[in-house]
C-alpha cells in the first residue's frame, strides 16, 4: 500500500469519528448571545461526566492495575498529543507539590517535547518511530506503566509509544474519546469515553478535554491514596512551600489531632514541615525522630504509624 492511499484512508477514518462529527444542535452557535452560547457549553460539558460514569469499571481495574506497579516501586508515564498530552503534563506537574512524589515518579511524555507544552508542534503527533523512541528513552520496563491518552484514538505517535511499552513488558493503558479504537488495540486495559461531537466540531480540547481531566484526576490521585499519602481525606504529603500551605498544613494538623494553633505550629516547625511527621509527633507523644523511624516502618503511611502504636 503506498504512502499516498495509508494517508486517504487514515483521513477517511478521522472523518468518520464521533469526535470529529458536527452535531446539528450546535449548529448556528455564533448567533447566540453570550450567556446562551455559555449555556450551550456548560451543559455541553455536564455530559461528560456520564460517560465517564458508564466506564468507571473500566477506569477502576486500569487505575487498580497503575497503582500495583507504583506501590511495587515502578513508574508512570503519560504519552500524549496536542491537548491531550497537555492535559497529562499538568495532571503529572501536580502530584510533587500535592503528594510529595518524587518528579521522575509521574511525569508526561508529549509529541513535540518540552516545545509542544505552550503550543503546536505541527507533525510531530504522525511520528510513531518517535513516541516508540520516546518509551525506550524513558528506559521503560516491566515494573512501569504508560498511559496513551488519545481523544481520537489513532495518533501514531501514542499508539508507537503503547506498543512499544507493551513490547518491555510495562503495563499499558488506552485512554480514548472515541469507541473501537486503534489504541485500545495495543493497550493491555482500555479507557473509552464515549463524549460524542464537540460544540465546536472537532475541537477536542472541549468535551474530550473535559473528559480527560475528570479521569487523569482520577488516576494519579487514588493512586496516590494506595500509596498511602492520602490520611482520611487529607493530602498530608503534600509540599510545605508557602504561607498559604503553612496555613493549611496546621489547620488538617488540627483537624487531625485535636491541638491548638500553637502546638500545631510548633510540631509542624519541630518536624521540618512535614503534616505526617508533625501529626505523629502529636498523637503520640513522641519527638520528630522517632515520629520519622515510625513512619518510616510503616513505609510512610500515617494510619499504619499510628496503629503501630495502639497495637
Amino acid at each position: 500500500m503506498s504512502e499516498s492511499t495509508e494517508r486517504l484512508q487514515a483521513r477517511a477514518h478521522l472523518a468518520m469519528l464521533a469526535t470529529e462529527q458536527a452535531d446539528p444542535r450546535y449548529a448556528g452557535i455564533e448567533r447566540l448571545s453570550t450567556l446562551d452560547l455559555a449555556r450551550t457549553m456548560n451543559e455541553a460539558d455536564g455530559s461528560v461526566s456520564a460517560a465517564v460514569a458508564a466506564v468507571l469499571p473500566d477506569v477502576a481495574a486500569a487505575i487498580d492495575a497503575v497503582a500495583d506497579r507504583l506501590v511495587k516501586g515502578g513508574r508512570l508515564r503519560y504519552v500524549g498529543a496536542g491537548t491531550a498530552g497537555r492535559m497529562a503534563v499538568m495532571d503529572a506537574a501536580e502530584c510533587p507539590p500535592t503528594f510529595s512524589t518524587d518528579p521522575e515518579l509521574v511525569k508526561a511524555v508529549l509529541a513535540g517535547g518540552k516545545a509542544a507544552e505552550g503550543g503546536a508542534v505541527e507533525g510531530t503527533e504522525d511520528d510513531a518511530a518517535a513516541g516508540a523512541a520516546a518509551m525506550a528513552a524513558e528506559g521503560i520496563g516491566p515494573g512501569d506503566a504508560v498511559v496513551g491518552l488519545a481523544a481520537s484514538g489513532r495518533t501514531p505517535f501514542v499508539v508507537a509509544a503503547v506498543e512499544e511499552a507493551r513490547r518491555r513488558g510495562a503495563l499499558t493503558v488506552g485512554f480514548s474519546c472515541n469507541t473501537g479504537t486503534v489504541l485500545s488495540e495495543a493497550a493491555e486495559f482500555r479507557i473509552e469515553v464515549a463524549v460524542g461531537p464537540e460544540v465546536v466540531a472537532g475541537s477536542t480540547r472541549l468535551k474530550s478535554g473535559t473528559a480527560q481531566k475528570f479521569v487523569l484526576n482520577m488516576i494519579s490521585t487514588i493512586s496516590m491514596v494506595r500509596l498511602g499519602k492520602v490520611y482520611r481525606n487529607y493530602m498530608v504529603d503534600m509540599r510545605v512551600a508557602n504561607s498559604k500551605l503553612a496555613v493549611r498544613a496546621v489547620r488538617m494538623i488540627r483537624e487531625i489531632t485535636g491541638a491548638g494553633p500553637e502546638a500545631a505550629e510548633a510540631a509542624l516547625a519541630a518536624s521540618g514541615n512535614r503534616v505526617k511527621t508533625a501529626v505523629v509527633m502529636l498523637e503520640l507523644g513522641v519527638g520528630a525522630e522517632e515520629a520519622e523511624e515510625r513512619l518510616g516502618r510503616a513505609e510512610g503511611r500515617l494510619a499504619g504509624a499510628l496503629t503501630e502504636a495502639a497495637a
